[in-house]
Parts: structure tokens; sequence; C-alpha cells
């Protein structure tokens, strides 16, 4: 069936070069639906195509407007080429913003009447286009960034162009000198500033009336009325009282039932706190989704974006954060053919950009980043810009100004309300207080029942290959043939220590030590049973002591994971385990002595570092402290306890994990008790926080 509808579209004769042009290509709109396609040519003409129909017609000299490419060719059995995809258009136009990637969601979004047919989603398609490309004009940042995209040949760049004005590169013509440098993002956005330390919050107490009272501000005129909201909110703020005896603090259990409004109720008595006494009070959650609730809700105490962002923080752990040193990298290999331009990284390396450029807080994970761009664009050039591998150089990376982490940890400690996460609560409590400084003395754990389960992540210990490894990578640095930018302790103390003697020889003396960890390979060694180092030798020894234990009698011919408790070790085990604790004392002492070094040198010059450097030091120190120090102090009691009586407050177990019937890692695991008892076995005694 062919029909005629009218569509928007300019004129290919119109002067492409001229102010503000929108120029819609002269191209079909198509939608791959579950048992057809819909065809819309650019005259305007629709057509119900079957799916073999539809893939003689597509040529990538002639790509349609779609939405959601992937998908698109997904339902056609086809492989992907470019095409005009507007979801794409949109996050270059209106980067963190939120969509559904539907032709539906788009026009929603947009102002535009909602399709009800996959004939109206076409022509939708074409005039969201159109809306876009008017929302151009002015935007300073879309030149710089669309000339790299288009290098990557996006099918966009010559429309985006003609809104801004620009008229683009002639066939034949010579691309501008340092086209890539419009994705140096990293030099646009504004660097953070250092505050004053929060001074100490008073002790006002919050009352139940006023508790009640914010919770009606809060809810506005018309709500439902429902007084088991409001005595909610009356009984939790007996949280927000004053201690009365050192280590016992204030502490509420409420329960309530489904639809009582328990976020509201809360929200209320802590808000009141945090403005009476100027202090910050943490709210954390187990999952995301209740993070976005919370952030949604908030808006009603906060009416204003401006204030709201002041006040009101998201605090993930750094793995959530867009890395602008891995973005600045993945740019890089793009200028000097490490990335094909040809299979898009240009395109989807110029959308990271605009977001960055827009984002709240460089959250990708549950922020402003729309998930779908990750489908679109692939996992390599979206979420692996995070610092998933945990090689963060702090302040000595070059972009530690403008890092999205560090801004948002500095603007958590003058906020009034933060929103966090169990687990990042519980790391911070272990660690005493963390990048956050001081731990703050008001939370409201929401989710509770996973508390302990978070509590036992953060509190346990684990002398495993990759715990090993991943500590000796962040001592020695990137080795031979593995691809990493950690660069080691060396790389970022040497200018530091230059002329300590005491220091320089501590270093020496930590690196050597650290060869008897893990290193590249570690697993396929393991695997063949021909360690290196006492690290692996003690691997080894645990991998056989699990499958000897086995009890399926498959001798891990299993794809799950393996435990095995520490009683009886086998043979040669024990030996090993005595080496290895040996080897960690090695270590432990010179990192112990490097530590003392940069104190004494903080002490000594503190009259005349600068700030960035005396932040450089008290990081570093921390680092030698929990990573090394501490780290090492607990894997050698965990080995200590293997000859001797294990302490009744804790479990140890020896485990071989699989994942897809492979093993990615071995080694001894302990989990604080919540009842003293003789088992070695998790499952036997809930571990829990102590």
């Amino acid at each position: 069936m062919v029909t005629a509808v009218p569509i928007i579209r300019a004129m290919e004769s119109e002067n492409p070069s001229a102010k503000g042009q929108v120029l819609i290509p002269r191209s079909p709109a198509s939608i791959a639906g579950v048992r057809g396609v819909v065809w819309l040519s650019p005259d305007g003409e629709i057509e119900n195509l079957t799916v073999n129909e539809a893939r003689t017609r597509l040529r990538p000299d002639s790509p349609p407007i779609v939405c959601h490419g992937r998908n698109y060719f997904h339902r056609l059995d086809l492989r992907p080429f470019p095409v005009f995809d507007i979801l794409e258009l949109f996050a270059f136009v209106r980067p963190a913003r939120f969509v559904l990637p539907t032709p539906r969601g788009v026009a929603e979004e947009l102002g535009l009447a909602l399709p009800v047919s996959h004939e109206n989603e076409a022509e939708v398609l074409l005039k969201a286009a159109h809306v876009l490309l008017s929302d151009l004009a002015g935007d300073a940042d879309a030149h710089a960034i669309v000339l790299a995209m288009g290098r990557g040949a996006w099918p966009w760049a010559a429309a985006v162009l003609a809104a801004l004005g620009r008229a683009p590169t002639k066939k034949g013509e010579a691309p501008p000198r340092n086209v890539f440098q419009g994705l140096a993002v990293w030099k646009r956005i504004a660097q953070w500033e250092d505050q004053a330390p929060a001074t100490p919050p008073r002790d006002l107490p919050v009352e139940a009336v006023e508790a009640r009272a914010q919770l009606v501000r809060l809810l506005g005129g018309g709500s439902e009325d429902r007084p088991e909201q409001a005595a909610y909110a009356g009984a939790v703020s007996a949280a927000f009282l004053p201690r009365d005896r050192a280590g016992q603090p204030r502490l509420v259990l409420a329960d309530a039932g489904t639809g009582v409004g328990k976020t509201l109720g809360y929200i209320a008595p802590a808000s009141v706190w945090a403005e009476k006494n100027d202090g910050v009070v943490w709210i954390s959650t187990f999952t995301r989704n209740l993070q976005r609730q919370l952030d949604s809700e908030l808006d009603r105490l906060y009416p204003d974006p401006v204030e709201k962002a002041a006040k009101v923080v998201i605090r993930k752990g750094r793995e959530n954060y867009f890395c602008l040193l891995n973005f600045q990298e993945a740019v890089a290999r793009l200028r000097t053919g490490g990335l094909d331009t040809s299979g898009g990284e240009a395109v989807a390396l110029g959308l990271m950009a605009r977001w960055a450029l827009a984002s709240r807080d460089g959250d990708m994970v549950g922020g402003d980043f729309p998930a779908w761009l990750i489908g679109l664009l692939g996992r390599n050039v979206t979420l692996d810009l995070t610092d998933t591998r945990g090689e963060c150089t702090y302040s000595a990376c070059e972009h530690y100004g403008r890092c999205f982490v560090e801004r948002t940890v500095r603007r958590a400690r003058h906020a009034r309300l933060v929103v966090a996460n169990h687990a990042l609560v519980m790391v911070q409590a272990a660690h005493g207080g963390g990048d956050e400084g001081e731990l703050p003395n008001r939370y409201v754990f929401d989710e509770g029942h996973h508390i302990f389960a978070a509590a036992d992540g953060a509190f346990s210990a684990d002398l495993t290959g990759y715990e090993t490894e991943d500590l000796r990578r962040w001592l020695v640095g990137a080795e031979a043939g593995r691809r990493s930018r950690s660069r080691g302790l060396r790389a970022r103390l040497e200018d530091l220590i230059a002329g300590d003697d005491e220091a320089i020889e501590a270093l020496d003396e930590a690196l050597r030590a650290a060869r008897a960890l893990p290193g590249p390979g570690w697993r396929q060694r393991l695997g063949g049973g021909q360690p290196v180092g006492a690290a692996e030798a003690f691997l080894v020894a645990v991998r056989s002591h699990v499958y000897a234990r086995e009890s399926s009698g498959r001798n891990g011919g299993t794809n799950y994971s393996l435990e095995a408790g520490t009683e009886q070790p086998v043979s040669g085990l024990l030996d090993q385990a005595g080496a290895l604790e040996a080897a960690l004392v090695r270590l432990r002492r010179p990192l112990s002595g490097l530590k003392k070094c940069l104190i004494r040198l903080l002490n000594a010059e503190a009259d005349t570092l600068d700030t960035a450097t005396r932040n450089r030091i008290e990081a570093v120190s921390r680092g030698l402290q929990r990573r090394g120090v501490d780290a090492l102090t607990v894997w050698a009691d965990m080995l200590k306890a293997l000859h001797n009586e294990r302490p009744q407050t804790v479990i140890d177990w020896f485990s071989v994990e699989r994942a897809d019937g492979r093993e990615i890692d071995v080694g001894l695991h302990r989990h604080w008790s919540i009842r003293p008892g003789p088992s070695p076995r998790r499952y036997c005694n809930p571990p829990m926080a102590h």
C-alpha cells in the first residue's frame, strides 16, 4: 500500500552556508516493526514492506532515517552501516537529557504529537530532526565537535553544520588541521576549587512537630491525607536528637508498609536537621533505582535547580564516573590511527564529548548518561571510559582539577543531603572517612535489610590472586605485555623524595619485595602448576586443597565456584603459607618506612609546599597505609591463623572462583561472624561487620 503524506523537508538547492539553515536529508524514513517495515520516501510516499523487500532497498550510499540503528538492523538481520539515527542527533543536540529510545519517546520529549501507528512514527522522525536541528543555533561547542565526527563519516554532520551556519568540507578539500582537537573537552570543563573546611554542625534537635510541618510543605496542597506518613516522620525525628553518651549514637529502627510514603517521611526530619545545624545528612540506599527516586523526590525540597545542585549531591564509587584521562587516551588513539575512524569511534567519542560538557556530575551509571547509548555505540567507547580497572592516579593525574569524582567529593562536604549507597558508606566507615575526611554524624539507611551484606563486603578480607596482583600493579606499575596506564610508586614519588636517601632506599626495597606477588599471566601458571614467587606458590597449594576437598566427585568439572574449609590443609600448603607470610612482612616494612618519610616531608616543609603537592603527598600516604600496610597486616594474620587456632570471631575458607567454566580467581577469605563458632564455612555462620 502506498500513501502520500505531507512532510517537512528543505530543498536541496538551498544555500547550506546560510546562517541557521535547517536541511533535512533527502533520505527515506523507516520503521522496522514486528511484522514488516514502514518506508517513507523522500517524496512523502509511505509503503509497508516485507523484511526481504526492505533489505533490497537498504544501501549505504542512501542511508535511511531511523530510530536506534542497531535495533533496526537487528530486526532486519543485517550487518549495520552508518544511518541517520535520530537518537544520535538527539544525543548531540540535547546531551544529558532523558528520552525513551523510541519514536514515541522522542516525540514526547520534543513536544510533538504522539504517534499511534508505525506510519506516524516514520513521520515523527522527520519532524524530530527538524526540531533538533533548529535547536542548534548559537551552540558554541557544537562546531568543533561535529568536525571531528564528520571525519568518522557521521551522516548528520552536513545537516548539523548547515544548522550552525557553517559550510561543510567540500569533496576533495583537505580537512582542517587538528580536526580532532574539538574532542579535547578536558580543556573546557571548569576546574573545581577547594573551599575552607566545613564547620562542625551544631546539635539542635528536630522536634516531631517540625518534621511533620516540613512534610506538609514537601507534599504541597491537594496531596492525599496519610496519617501514617506524618506519624512516621515524627517517629524518625528521634534519630536526630543529640547523643547523651559517647559511643552510643541515637538509633531509630522504623518500619512501615508499602504506600505509606517512607521516602518523604525521613527526608522531612533529615532536611530540617541539616538546615538547622548547618550539617550534612547522608541518605544511603542499596539500589540505583532508589537513588534515582530520591533524586526526583528532592525536587520537592529544592525546586530551584541551582539551589538543588548546591545542596544535594549523589555519591557513588569511582567506577561509576566518566574518566577524563581515559577519554583523552581514547582520543589520542583516534588521532594516531589506533581506533578505526570508519568504524564510528570518532562519532561515538563526539557524542561522549557532548555529554561530558553537559553532564551534571559525570555519573555514567544511573546518572544523566543515556543508557541506550551503550547499546548504540558499544561498551568500549562508553562504560569503559570509567575507571573500571581501578587505575586512578588521583592528584598525580593532569585532569585532577577537573575530575568529576573529585568535584563531587568536594561538593558533598558542603551539601545538606548526600544520597549514597551502602557499599560506599561502609567503605568510608572502614577507612575512617576516606575521601570525605571526617565521617558524617547523621545517616539514614533506606533498604536497611541489605546493610549486613554491604558491611560484610567492606570489612571482609580476601587474599586472592586478583587482590594480590592488583597490589603489585599499584606498586610496580605496568609491566611488559600488559596494557595499563598504572604508573607505579616510583613514577608517582620520584620527584617528591628526590634527595631523601632513606625514602629512595625504602622505595627500592618495596619494589623488590613486591615481585613476590602474582605478576601478569599468573592464572595460566596456576593452572599449569608452574608458579613464580611466594604468592603464586601458595595459590597453587590452595587450588590443590580445594579440588581435593571438592565433594561432588567431578574433580572440578563444574562451572560453579568451589569452596573448602581451612582445617587439615593438604601437604605443603602450610609451608607455602609460611613463606608467603614472610614475604608479606618483608614488603610491609619498607612501605611503612616510606610512609613515615612522606609524613616527615609534609611536616618539615609545611610552610613551603603548595596545596597540590601537599594533597598529593597526603593521598599517597593514605594509599600506602590502606592499600599497603593495612592489607598486608590482615593477610599476614590470615596466613598465621592457618598454623594456629583461628579466632572465633571470624570465618576463614578457601575458594576457587569460576565463571563460564574457567577459573578466574583462587584464594583465602575471611569474614566476620555474628556468633563465635568452629565452622569454617561462610554459609554456616552468616558474616557481618565487626
